[in-house]
């Protein structure tokens, strides 16, 4: 063989100069061509102590390299584990490893000593090759699965081999799991159950603020459906429990790559290609069960745009332990707040869409119907309170726009609109300590009435009047004080109208890089010169969209001078009554316990 003939070769130079670190380097390099790693790594060792003291240029470059390398290779297992789950299946051992486990198991491998002895025969090897070498071999797959009786948990497989223990309840399930990512040629796995220390309260938070990222770098996530069987027709994967579960959102909607298997861990509908995400027939059936457009469940990106339409996702889902109805949304929201389980499920809501509301100014999480939270009243109790759609602004033609502006024209100045548009252009929503500063168009409420009913009912039906706005109807649990003009009482009630920026039409503050704050209109008031067309199109259109329908919040002011939202079970739907009640809006900004 032509590496022997070089391995002799190397020798006969060894044992002719043993002084010079040449014969070294070539039985090095013959053991590396020959593809004997470990003795390749010794060969170069040897050469290294040998000539430990030598001070030649040659010898302190060699040994240079040899560090550059270990180092380099360090620095890149660091970077890759760094944002990795802490413990992991190793998928060919069957022991559970925490992060110096992966690290030994990988300077065992053959790809560590191919790699580490590529680097000193290859002085100039790229850094590029180093990351890939470490990344294919810290692949990671996580497992999405419905939590069943009888789960092996951290302390049933730590310190044991998962391959050797009785194959019962959930042991099967972790079995086949690491079976079928080991067949995948994966060296690594992820499981919720037993990869995580749920006595440790720090782990346990880190690790469920971690989660979505772990999902989303992850090189595969494999979804179990343990109630679909091979012999299901189509969309059973839509009637699966899995589907009906709070955690499991986040979980396929993170992953780039994802596949389903059957309860026999066959691919689901034998669908053999490598992402289901890529597969139509699939990723249309998670449409339908989901209501997620398959666009979206094949491209999600977390934060806070479309929150309202977010919630809607998880509103029907169930979780076994009440707050992680809102700890499993923290991850497709991209936010990271503490975990605290036992503050209970309105508290863990309450503080989510609070951090929604105060980070993104977007308020279309207060459009709900339902009953109020104990955090605050203007958010709901339950996020089954966000399954109804919200209400949808009446669409108007741009001929109707501008023709109402015309109309508008000659009954209202232009200088006032413009006054209106930039004071609002400067309110936006916050919280702080738990109370709501929401910025609104107030109306007072004028009379409030009960309507008789000849049953008893949960709900009491009022009506409503407000100066400036048609009267109504007004649906709730809450017992209100009957008043009139004529028999007042000392309770104020407003009706608003929350305001929401998106009818200045400006670009989605969500994505806009400019601060909402730092925003003002051209030509408003607080800038020199006079009010220019684009300021009036954009003021007068604004007071278009102000005349047309809205949902509305009735607010009862409580003694200590803030106010509570009585929630109603369903939209609050009301208009003004002409221009002139448009004219004469109350922009405030209210707190709101």
């Amino acid at each position: 063989m032509l590496w022997d003939d070089v391995l002799l070769d190397a020798q006969m130079v060894i044992n002719l100069t043993p002084s010079s670190h040449i014969g070294y380097q070539l039985q090095h390099a013959a053991l590396h061509g020959a593809q004997r790693y470990d003795e390749a790594i010794d060969a170069f060792q040897t050469m290294l102590s040998k000539f430990e003291n030598a001070s030649d240029t040659q010898t302190r470059k060699l040994r240079q390299q040899y560090v550059s390398a270990e180092r380099a290779i360090q620095e890149t297992i660091k970077a890759q584990l760094d944002d990795a789950p802490h413990r992991l299946l190793n998928t060919f051992t069957g022991r559970l490893c925490n992060r110096e486990g992966q690290i030994n198991a990988f300077k065992t491998s053959t790809e560590y000593k191919e790699l580490l002895s590529s680097t000193l025969v290859h002085v100039d090897l790229r850094m590029e090759h180093i990351k890939d070498v470490v990344e294919t071999y810290f692949r990671c797959v996580m497992l999405s699965h419905r939590w069943e009786e009888k789960e092996p948990l951290l302390n049933d497989i730590q310190d044991k081999v998962v391959n050797e223990l009785n194959p019962v309840g959930g042991i099967v399930k972790l079995q086949s799991f690491c079976k079928t990512a080991r067949a995948a040629e994966y060296h690594w796995g992820w499981i919720d159950t037993c990869c995580i220390n749920q006595a440790d309260p720090a782990e346990l938070q880190k690790s469920l603020n971690s989660m979505f990222n772990w999902y989303r770098t992850s090189a595969l996530t494999m979804v179990y459906l343990s109630d679909v069987s091979r012999s299901s027709k189509p969309r059973a994967l839509a009637r699966s429990a899995w589907n009906t579960r709070g955690w499991t959102v986040p979980e396929f909607l993170a992953p780039k790559v994802i596949r389903f298997y059957q309860n026999d861990w066959t691919p689901y509908l034998d669908d053999p290609s490598p992402n289901h995400k890529q597969s139509v027939a699939i990723m249309q059936e998670l449409e339908y069960a989901t209501g997620i457009d398959a666009k979206t469940l094949a491209n999600f990106s977390p934060g806070m745009i479309n929150a309202r339409e977010k919630l809607r996702w998880a509103s029907t889902r169930v979780t076994t332990v009440q707050e992680d109805i809102a700890y499993s949304l923290f991850g497709i929201f991209g936010v990271w707040l503490p975990v605290m389980y036992g503050e209970k499920k309105q508290n863990a809501l309450g503080r989510l869409l609070q951090e929604i509301v105060a980070e993104s100014g977007d308020i279309t999480a207060l459009d709900w119907v339902g009953t109020s939270s104990e955090f605050n009243s203007c958010l709901p109790a339950d996020i089954t309170s966000y399954e109804a759609p919200p209400y949808t602004l009446p669409s108007i033609s741009e001929d109707e726009m501008q023709r109402l502006i015309l109309s508008l024209q000659d009954t209202m100045a232009v200088e006032l609109a413009v006054e209106l548009y930039s004071s609002l252009d400067r309110l936006r929503a916050h919280f702080a300590h738990r109370r709501l500063h929401l910025p609104c168009i107030a109306f007072p409420v004028t009379e409030v009435r009960r309507r008789p009913t000849e049953h008893k009912e949960t709900y009491f039906t009022y009506e409503v009047k407000a100066d400036g706005l048609d009267d109504l109807q007004i649906t709730t649990e809450d017992r209100l004080l009957q008043f009139s003009r004529g028999r007042p009482v000392r309770q104020s009630f407003l009706l608003v109208r929350p305001w929401d920026r998106r009818l200045l039409e400006l670009p989605d503050y969500a994505d806009d890089t400019e601060s909402v704050d730092d925003f003002t209109l051209p030509g408003s008031p607080g800038e020199e010169g006079p009010v220019d067309p684009e300021s009036s199109e954009h003021a007068m259109r604004l007071i278009v969209r102000l005349g047309q329908p809205f949902s509305a919040f009735l607010l009862a002011q409580q003694s200590s001078g803030e106010y509570k939202r009585i929630a109603s079970d369903r939209d609050i739907i009301t208009q003004v009554k002409d221009v002139d009640s448009v004219h004469g809006m109350n922009v405030r900004t209210l707190e709101i316990s």
